[in-house]
C-alpha cells in the first residue's frame, strides 16, 4: 500500500512539474535565443555575422544573451519588437515574410516557433535574469544506431538544468547530419540512412553540442574470424569492421615489416644487410625482436627530437641561436632518457629562466598569452581554441569564458631582459610575477584559472603548476588521447582523429573505443611512449599490407585501416633516404659533414630540396604547417634536378664504389635494390636490369640509370 501510494504521489509531482513548465514565463535565455540559433537567424551568414546584416547584429550562435536582448527589443529605437500589438513586431513579420526581408522565409505562422515568440511578446518581452535555469546537460538518445540505407531512427534530445529540472528539446534543439550523404535529416524529424558510411547527428542547445553516431555498413565483414589478434588494437578493430562491414587484407611481407617499422620510427631505411638478416631469421618472433631494437636505435632520438621541434616552434628566428640549440638539446635528451611524457608536457608548462639556459622556457619565447593559450591547447590537447577567444566555439563545448579562463594560467608569466650574456647578448628570463588576472573581453568580470572541460583550479606559487597537474592527472584522458591519436598518425599515415590536432566531440574518432584503449595504456604505463608505439608496431593492424582488400575499397577515405596506407616520406625523410641511396652526404651550413636531415636542430638551415618538399616553417604550432602535397617541382627535382643527378654520379658515392670493386652485375643489381625499396630484386626485374645495364655504354651508367629509375619509383618515395 505505502509502495503505491508513493507512485502515486511521485506521478502528481511529475505532472505538476509538466504542468508548471507550460505555465511558466518565456524564458528569453532558454526559449527565445534556442529558436533565433534553430531559425538559423544568429549564424555567421546572417546576423550573426562579424557586422551583422541589415544595421542588424546579433551574437553567433546566441553567446551574449545581454548584447543579443538590447539588440533585439531596444536597438534601432525598438522598432523590431512592437509594444502595444505584438503581432506587428518586426521579430516576427521579417521570418514570416510579411515584409521583405533578404533572408527569406524561416518561419511559419501558428508554428510552434511562431506561438512561442509570440507569447513572449504578449508577456512583456523580458529579457535574461539570474532565475533564468542554468543549462547542465543535453542527453541524447540513442548514441549510436546501426542503419541500412533508407531506414530511419529518431534522435531525440532532453536538457538537464542545474536544479534537476528535465525537459524534451526535440523542437528547440538544433539537429543536424554531420554527413548528409550518409545520413540526413527528413521532413519528419527523423534521421534517415541515405548511403553507406559512418556520421554523427548534431544537437547543439545553449551553447553545448552533443551528438548521436549513424553507422550505415559498407556490406558484410569477410575474414574477421580469422583474424590473429595479437593486442587489444586487433580486437577492436575487428569489432569496428564487424560493425562497419568491412574486410582486412593479408599480413605484409618480412621486408615491407622491417621498411616500415624503420621509417616509422626511426626515419632511416634499413641496410641491405639488415634486410638479409632479417629474411633469414627463421624465429617466429622476430618481428617483436626487431621493434625492441629499432626502438632503442640511437636515430630515435634524432627523428623525434626534429619532430617535435616542429610541434614546439622551436626556430632560431624567434628564439635566436643560442634558445634554438638550448631546446633542441633539451629534447634530444629528453627523447634518450625516454622521458616520460607527462613529465615532458610539465617541464615545458612550467618552464621558467633563460631560454638559453633553460630549454623548455623557450616555449614562452613565441608571442604573449594568447599565443600560449592557444599553443598549450592545439599541442596538448588537441584542441584548437583561436575561434573561442572571440565566440562560442561553433562545433564544441568551450565559449568564450572557457578560452579566457584557460589564459589565465598564463596571466602572471613575464619576460624581461637579462645581461648574462652581455648588454647585446639579447637574453631574456621568463618569471612568474606575484599579480596578475584574465577578465572577460565583454563584461570585464576576473576570471578564475580554470582548465578546459574542468572546475577551476588553481596554485599559490605558480598557476601553471596547477594547470600541468590538471593535464597529467591519471584520471584524464584528454592529453593522452591528443598524444596517442599523433603517434597513431605518425605510425599509419592518417590519426583516429582527423585532422590530428583537431579533437572534439563533432570530429569524433574512428574508433572512439580504440583511441580511448590506448590512452588509458599509456596513462597505465607512466607515459611511457615507447611502450605505446611497441603496442601499435606489434599490432596485426599496423603489419597489413598496404595492397587494400577487394571487399574493404568502399572505404574512401580509409579511416578504418582495414590496410596500411602507404605514405610519402616527409622531405627530411626523403633527402636521407637519397643520401644513403646514393652513398652520398647532405652538406648543411654551419654544421659540420655527416649531419643528416632529421638530426637538424631547426627548420632555418637552408636547403632547397627540403624547401620543396613542404617542411615546416615552424612559424604555427599545426600539424597542417607541414605540406605533404605533390607538386611539379618535386617531380622535376627528382626527375631532372642537378642535386640528384650529382649524388648518383658522385665518384665516391655506392654506384662509383661497385665499379671500383668491380662487382657482377647480379650482384650490383641486387645491392642497389636493397638499398633503395629494402628488398630482393624479382626474377622479372632482374632479368630487365641485366638486359639495360648490357645496352649501357658501360657498366657505370647502367647501375646509374638504375638507381635513378628506383629514385624515381612510389615504392622508394613512399612508406608502405
Amino acid at each position: 500500500m505505502v509502495f503505491w501510494r508513493a507512485l502515486v504521489a511521485l506521478a502528481a509531482l511529475m505532472i505538476s512539474s509538466a504542468v508548471l513548465a507550460a505555465d511558466a514565463a518565456v524564458s528569453f535565455v532558454n526559449d527565445v535565443q534556442p529558436i533565433l540559433t534553430k531559425l538559423g537567424c544568429n549564424q555567421g551568414a546572417c546576423h550573426g555575422a562579424q557586422y551583422g546584416q541589415g544595421g542588424f547584429k546579433l551574437s553567433l550562435r546566441a553567446f551574449d544573451d545581454p548584447a543579443d536582448y538590447v539588440a533585439l527589443v531596444r536597438g534601432a529605437y525598438g522598432r523590431r519588437v512592437h509594444a502595444t500589438d505584438p503581432t506587428q513586431s518586426l521579430l516576427l513579420a521579417k521570418p514570416l515574410m510579411d515584409v521583405p526581408h533578404s533572408g527569406g522565409r524561416r518561419m511559419v505562422k501558428d508554428s510552434w516557433q511562431h506561438q512561442m515568440l509570440l507569447r513572449w511578446l504578449k508577456e512583456g518581452a523580458s529579457g535574461p535574469t539570474p532565475q533564468d535555469r542554468k543549462l547542465k546537460t543535453v542527453v541524447v538518445t540513442p548514441t549510436e544506431s546501426v542503419l541500412q540505407p533508407g531506414q530511419t531512427v529518431t534522435v531525440t534530445a532532453k536538457a538537464v538544468y542545474e536544479d534537476g529540472f528535465e525537459e524534451p528539446i526535440d523542437q528547440k534543439a538544433s539537429i543536424d547530419s554531420m554527413n548528409t550523404s550518409v545520413a540526413e535529416m527528413a521532413p519528419d524529424g527523423q534521421v534517415r540512412a541515405t548511403g553507406q558510411g559512418e556520421t554523427v547527428v548534431m544537437v547543439r542547445y545553449l551553447g553545448t553540442v552533443t551528438v548521436s553516431r549513424i553507422v550505415v555498413p559498407y556490406g558484410t565483414a569477410q575474414g574477421t574470424k580469422e583474424f590473429a589478434k595479437n593486442n587489444y588494437i586487433d580486437e577492436l578493430w575487428v569489432a569496428k569492421w564487424e560493425k562497419t562491414g568491412l574486410s582486412p587484407t593479408a599480413l605484409c611481407t618480412d621486408e615491407e615489416f622491417l621498411r616500415r617499422i624503420y621509417i616509422n620510427t626511426i626515419a632511416t631505411l634499413p641496410t641491405p644487410d639488415e634486410v638479409r638478416a632479417f629474411l633469414a631469421d627463421a624465429d617466429p618472433d622476430k618481428r617483436n625482436k626487431a621493434i625492441d631494437k629499432v626502438l632503442n636505435r640511437p636515430e630515435y632520438v634524432d627523428y623525434w627530437s626534429y619532430k617535435w621541434g616542429d610541434l614546439l616552434k622551436n626556430n632560431r628566428n624567434s628564439q635566436q641561436k643560442k634558445g634554438m640549440w638550448s631546446f633542441h638539446n633539451w629534447l634530444r635528451a629528453s627523447f634518450r632518457d625516454n622521458k616520460p611524457m607527462d613529465q615532458f608536457i610539465t617541464e615545458i608548462i612550467t618552464a621558467v629562466g633563460s631560454p638559453f639556459q633553460n630549454g623548455p622556457a623557450n616555449f614562452f619565447s613565441n608571442g604573449y598569452q594568447d599565443e600560449w593559450t592557444e599553443a598549450t591547447a592545439q599541442t596538448f590537447l588537441g584542441v584548437r581554441l583561436q575561434c573561442a577567444k572571440c565566440h562560442h566555439h561553433p562545433w564544441e563545448n568551450i565559449s568564450q569564458t572557457d578560452y579566457h579562463s584557460l589564459k589565465a594560467y598564463f596571466a602572471r608569466i613575464g619576460k624581461k631582459s637579462s645581461w648574462e650574456f652581455g648588454v647585446q647578448g639579447g637574453e631574456f628570463v621568463i618569471f612568474v610575477n606575484e599579480n596578475g588576472e584574465v577578465g572577460h573581453p565583454r563584461t570585464g568580470q576576473i576570471l578564475p584559472a580554470k582548465p578546459l572541460f574542468s572546475p577551476p583550479a588553481d596554485d599559490p606559487v605558480d598557476r601553471r603548476r596547477a594547470l600541468a597537474k590538471w593535464m597529467t592527472d591519471k584520471s584524464n584522458l584528454v592529453p593522452a588521447r591528443n598524444i596517442v591519436n599523433r603517434y597513431w598518425a605518425y605510425y599509419y599515415g592518417r590519426g583516429l582523429v582527423m585532422p590530428i590536432d583537431d579533437m572534439r566531440v563533432t570530429n569524433p574518432a574512428s574508433n572512439p573505443e580504440l583511441l580511448d584503449a590506448l590512452a588509458k595504456d599509456l596513462i597505465e604505463h607512466n607515459y611511457d611512449i615507447k611502450h605505446v608505439l611497441r603496442t601499435i608496431m606489434r599490432s596485426r593492424t599496423y603489419q597489413l599490407s598496404a595492397a587494400e582488400h577487394p571487399a574493404s575499397r568502399v572505404d574512401g577515405d580509409d579511416k578504418y585501416f582495414t590496410h596500411y596506407l602507404p605514405t610519402r616520406l616527409s622531405a627530411e625523410q626523403l633527402l636521407d633516404a637519397v643520401d644513403y641511396a646514393c652513398g652520398t652526404s647532405e652538406k648543411f651550413n654551419e654544421l659540420p659533414p655527416g649531419f643528416r636531415a632529421i638530426s637538424l636542430p631547426d627548420s632555418n638551415v637552408p636547403n632547397e630540396f627540403l624547401d620543396v618538399f613542404g617542411r615546416p616553417r615552424r612559424a604555427v604550432n599545426c600539424e597542417c604547417e607541414r605540406s605533404a602535397t605533390p607538386s611539379m617541382s618535386q617531380a622535376l627535382l627528382m626527375i631532372s634536378g642537378g642535386l640528384i643527378n650529382r649524388k648518383i654520379a658522385d665518384s665516391n658515392g655506392y654506384i662509383g664504389q661497385l665499379v671500383k670493386a668491380n662487382t657482377p652485375a647480379e650482384k650490383a643489381i641486387e645491392e642497389i635494390y636493397l638499398r633503395t625499396v629494402s628488398r630482393m630484386p624479382t626474377a622479372e626485374e632482374r632479368t630487365a636490369a641485366l638486359a639495360e645495364i648490357s645496352q649501357a655504354t658501360s657498366p657505370q651508367e647502367g647501375y646509374e640509370d638504375l638507381l635513378w629509375t628506383l629514385l624515381n619509383t612510389r615504392e622508394f618515395q613512399f612508406n608502405h
